[in-house]
């Protein structure tokens, strides 16, 4: 009989740290949190020192039965629960259930779930930190004193079952903010000049820069005519040839916000989908003969930092796999924000050596995917800076200047391995001039004028979103993928073309929140919140100080705002169907996944139907039906029949309102990588580029 138990959150991480640790030990999993504040009241004392009233969660009773009927079999009893705040509070909620002493050596951390890391961690147990988890509990109670005072209104003045949180309203405003700044852009009218040239035959690109060193930027075609006439006739010269060697540093290891955009912009991956595949990696994998291993280490954490350990791993791999060029010769250190807590390491491989191609049989795709990922970041990371030759060349034609611009890798680096993504789809090109001498005189090809105007910021993606949460302090780690998903559950943004768009309830909401609690809206004021928590974690403030300096303010805003606020009637869109179950008019509502079209007899008829998008085109096989846009169980997109299911069939492929010229049969708008959007025939191999 083993006389040690050891208790973590989840049966993954328990059975891949039982087998590090022998017969001698009991691994049991608490399934996360065991308790919590209740659901049906405040559960907080107020006149207390905001005493909570914890309860064991719904659910948990036989978990802690089995876990308390162990521990009185055993000697010893570990708690090694994750190394975060939330992981102390339940070692400690933990320790409070089976009365263990907390002025004992009973919580055991690791970074990382591998056989070194695991042995090493239970050679140095300490006590639980109190700082941390009084850390939690502010946060935890913070969040219950604003949403148990507003949710209340809210379900008084606008709806039943609305609900209002710390960090989710502060994100919904950010979310209409953008909205309305979108509303409100007025577009620029901007004109470019591009002038194609030949060099000894050899073609080149400039643009128009300016008249002498100073940039010009044209706003109107009557510049742009005055700029053409200026230069009609005139030889284009090679003024300036300006040659430089530029070095370019790889980016960081992932901490967990810039995993989760990374994962979005080239993964496609929505962050929560991201976080619950890092969670799998960490726990553990299967790796058949090598056994259970953790092969990313801890993915909550706004660290960069890297052992020296697993430098030195990744300095030695570099080296045997690609040369001493690409090493490193002396550690790179990565800065970090304000805000950055540094309690944990940087998400990498738990070690190098565990090349995604070696994990691939044992990984699904998905994991394979994202374990590449941070495997390809954190190699990179350690690698050499890549060298460009860049060459910058001013022509002259009768005092206005056009520039030209290219660069060629001379030493690839790190690039060999791993190139960061951009929010704006952006690709690194490898644009080569020919070579050019001072005074060179350049054959004009054509000249190209081009209207523009300026955009007003895009809509956020979640990527974009978590990356200003992070910069503006909101939220930590481990909140970002809650949140996101909270907001969009409660019906106050839904997601359009993967982007965020504000509903009409979520501005209503957010406007009364802004007129009877505006701190809670406050970017500043969230932030310092967040802060201030991560002082209680040091063990450099007081909770209840913090939690008092906020509900001093907080709780006559309640009061006056139960005399004040008005009630707001939210009246439904018709709609011009008919339902099919009553006979009386549909309405739209905004769901979880957008608008859908519900009766407006509920709850007497509870029937929902899709809001059906046509594309205009008869279905190719059995020219009844018309093909419409229907969405997967996993959200994709895809193009059905409307008599479904009579008729089977789909496409992934967006269809188009014509028909091929070539053989009369449907044309489809097809996405590929290097080429973008393209129509092509189904039937033959007629194709052509897609309308930008």
């Amino acid at each position: 009989m083993a006389d040690t138990l050891v208790i973590v959150e989840s049966p993954a991480k328990a059975k891949t740290i039982a087998k590090y640790l022998g017969s001698k030990y009991t691994v049991k999993a608490s399934m996360g949190h065991v308790r919590d504040l209740p659901k049906s009241q405040m559960g907080v004392d107020v006149n207390n020192k905001y005493e909570p009233k914890y309860i064991t969660i719904r659910g948990k009773g036989d978990v802690l039965k089995s876990l308390k009927d162990t521990a009185k079999k055993v000697k010893k009893i570990y708690l090694a629960a994750d190394p975060d705040r939330e992981g102390e509070a339940i070692a400690w909620h933990l320790a409070q259930y089976l009365g263990l002493d907390t002025s004992e050596p009973i919580r055991v951390v690791f970074n990382e779930i591998t056989k070194e890391a695991v042995r090493e961690a239970f050679k140095h147990p300490r006590k639980i930190n109190m700082d941390l988890v009084n850390a939690q509990q502010a946060r935890r109670i913070l969040d219950r004193l604003v949403g148990y005072n507003i949710s209340p209104l809210l379900w008084k003045k606008v709806r039943k079952g609305l609900s209002a949180g710390r960090v989710q309203s502060v994100t919904v405003k950010m979310i209409i903010d953008r909205e309305n700044e979108i509303k409100q852009f007025v577009p620029q009218e901007y004109w470019t000049i591009t002038s194609q040239l030949l060099a000894d035959g050899q073609r080149l690109e400039a643009r128009f820069h300016g008249f002498g060193d100073e940039k010009t930027e044209i706003g109107s075609k009557e510049e742009v005519d005055r700029i053409l006439q200026q230069i009609e006739g005139h030889p284009f010269n090679v003024k300036k040839v300006t040659k430089r060697e530029r070095r370019r540093n790889p980016a960081p290891p992932f901490i967990t916000s810039s995993l989760q955009q990374e994962a979005a912009r080239k993964l496609n991956f929505r962050t929560a989908k991201t976080m619950m595949i890092a969670q799998q990696l960490y726990e553990g994998i299967d790796l058949g003969k090598d056994g259970t291993v953790g092969l990313i280490t801890y993915m909550r954490t706004d660290s960069t930092r890297v052992s020296t350990s697993a430098q030195a791993e990744a300095k030695t791999y570099i080296e045997q796999e690609y040369g001493e060029a690409y090493a490193l010769r002396e550690a790179r250190t990565h800065g970090k924000s304000e805000t950055a807590q540094d309690a944990h390491e940087a998400i990498r491989p738990t070690s190098v050596l565990r090349t995604p191609e070696a994990v691939k049989p044992y990984l699904s795709r998905d994991q394979l995917r994202l374990y590449r990922l941070i495997w390809e970041r954190f190699v990179a990371s350690q690698m050499a800076a890549a060298v460009l030759d860049t060459m910058s060349v001013d022509i002259e034609v009768n005092g206005v200047i056009f520039r030209a611009t290219g660069s060629k890798v001379k030493f690839p680096g790190f690039m060999k391995v791993y190139v960061e993504g951009s929010d704006d789809g952006g690709k690194e090109e490898n644009t080569i001039l020919p070579p050019l001498e001072e005074g060179q005189t350049l054959q004009l090809e054509k000249i190209v004028p081009n209207q523009h105007f300026t955009q007003p910021p895009p809509r956020y993606t979640e990527a974009r979103l978590v990356k200003t949460l992070e910069e503006n302090g909101i939220g930590r780690p481990s909140t970002y993928a809650p949140t996101l998903e909270t907001i969009q559950k409660r019906g106050y943004v839904a997601m359009v073309e993967r982007r965020f768009v504000p509903t009409e309830l979520g501005e209503i909401v957010i406007s009364l929140i802004q007129e009877f609690f505006p701190e809670i809206l406050d970017v500043e004021f969230t932030s310092q919140m967040e802060a201030n928590l991560d002082k209680i974690e040091e063990g450099m403030a007081d909770w209840v100080k913090i939690l008092d300096a906020f509900y001093e303010d907080f709780a006559p805003r309640v009061a006056a705002a139960e005399e004040q606020m008005e009630e707001v009637e939210i009246k439904d869109e018709v709609s011009d169907e008919v339902c099919d179950s009553c006979g009386r008019q549909m309405v739209y509502k905004l769901g979880r996944f957008g608008k859908f079209l519900a009766c407006s007899g509920f709850p007497a008829c509870r029937n929902t139907k899709p809001i059906v998008k046509s594309t205009g085109v008869t279905c190719p096989s059995c020219k009844r039906g018309e093909i419409i846009e229907r969405k997967s169980k996993k959200s994709r997109l895809f193009y059905g029949c409307s008599n479904y299911p009579e008729c089977e069939f789909l496409s992934w492929d967006k269809p188009i309102p014509r028909t091929c010229p070539k053989c009369d049969s449907m044309l489809v708008e097809k996405k590929r990588k290097k080429q973008g959007v393209q129509v092509v025939c189904t039937q033959c191999d007629y194709q052509e580029e897609a309308d930008s």
